[in-house]
């Protein structure tokens, strides 16, 4: 049974789906591999790394999808690369599944497609599987990096003969993943941090972290209520949102830098930082904004582009942090990958014989199920 990887066809993309020390780990489980030639290249995983691991190197991506009854991806197979599907065959990657255009494809083609970024968080036994969580760590230690880079003065305090210089004033908007790990690199470059999220449970984590939480006042019913959700399915009233609106405006009005990581799987990322917030922040502030590919926290943001405001605030729309670091994002992305693949292999009988695999598609398992968003000819994603 036979594994294939294909090149991420777009510029903005450096990561590739499998690395060689996952092609060893299939490899173990008695899996073939084959890679589209020059695939890993800009992660710096060259085709020769990946035929010591023991992958065969094919010269397309038509070759790879005639050899493979597994297909992996970083993102969604380009059109042309789609209608080599044949029946029987599965993809798996992050799909975008809610924007995806072409799931009908994959299931006229009767292809099984696994989208992973529907994985069921709450699983235990589907933690070293998530790559949203993997990406965002990276993203989120990332993001702060290049806000150092972009600011014109330095993230910790120093104490010269010249006078004293002080530490920067950092604002992050959204404590998941991506969220506490930017807080903890900030914290680590000496910088003063303040965190902001809709889920009054993220306080104590962000103080954990060193952190300082934006408070909002609530009324004892929603502290209640936030309390008794954890804060994940609380539903928090117009009053508070727009209190907790004032407060990150003043906060942003007082930042040197200010990251944003908000964003909803299948729709567009909620605005969070608006003009007028904006035009009220000091000159060479820094913004990062983490969801630019999806529409952007940040009004005015452009994907893959630094724009400068008439007060000189610089606005970074940072669309694919994780590519940045490609070499690091794969090999994360990888064991995600084949964490999950496991879980397509049938158990093996007794008197199976070695590296005779055979695969389980089992649609009421909870991951699989969760994952597969076409399958046995027919679209099994809800609509939103």
């Amino acid at each position: 049974m036979k594994i294939g990887v294909i090149s991420a066809d777009i510029a903005s993309e450096s990561r590739v789906a499998l690395t060689p020390d996952a092609v060893k780990k299939l490899r173990k489980l008695g899996f073939e591999v084959v890679i589209q030639s020059g695939a890993g290249q800009a992660a710096y995983y060259a085709d020769a790394l990946y035929q010591a691991a023991g992958a065969d190197i094919a010269s397309s991506s038509a070759e790879v999808i005639a050899q493979s009854q597994i297909i992996t991806t970083i993102h969604d197979l380009p059109t042309e690369v789609a209608e080599h599907l044949s029946a029987g065959q599965i993809v798996v990657g992050m799909l975008d599944p809610y924007r995806n255009t072409q799931l009908d494809t994959y299931a006229a083609k009767g292809a099984t497609a696994f989208a992973m970024e529907l994985l069921p968080r709450t699983l235990s036994r589907a933690q070293n599987m998530d790559v949203l969580s993997s990406q965002a760590n990276l993203a989120g230690y990332k993001a702060v990096l290049l806000a150092a880079n972009e600011y014109s003065r330095p993230f910790p305090m120093f104490m010269t003969s010249a006078g004293t210089v002080k530490p920067a004033k950092v604002v992050i908007l959204g404590v998941g993943v991506a969220g506490l790990q930017a807080i903890a690199t900030a914290k680590r470059l000496g910088a003063v941090v303040e965190a902001s999220d809709l889920r009054p449970a993220a306080k104590e984590q962000v103080e954990s972290l060193g952190g300082k939480w934006l408070d909002v006042p609530m009324s004892d019913d929603e502290a209640q209520k936030a309390k008794a959700t954890g804060g994940y399915a609380w539903t928090p009233s117009e009053q508070y949102i727009k209190d907790q609106a004032a407060v990150v405006d003043k906060a942003l009005s007082n930042a040197d830098i200010v990251i944003t990581t908000a964003q909803i799987p299948g729709r567009n990322a909620p605005r969070l930082v608006h003009a007028a917030t904006l035009a009220k922040m000091k000159a060479g502030s820094v913004l990062i904004d983490m969801a630019a590919g999806t529409g952007g926290n940040v009004e005015g943001s452009v994907p893959n582009e630094t724009i400068t405001t008439e007060n000189g605030v610089r606005i970074v729309g940072a669309a694919n942090i994780p590519s940045m670091l490609a070499a690091q994002s794969s090999d994360l992305y990888a064991n995600n990958l084949v964490n999950f693949i496991t879980t397509l292999i049938a158990p093996a009988g007794d008197d199976a014989a070695a590296n005779d695999l055979s695969l389980n598609l089992d649609m009421e398992d909870e991951i699989q199920g969760a994952l597969a968003v076409t399958h046995d000819n027919q679209v099994r994603l809800a609509k939103r």
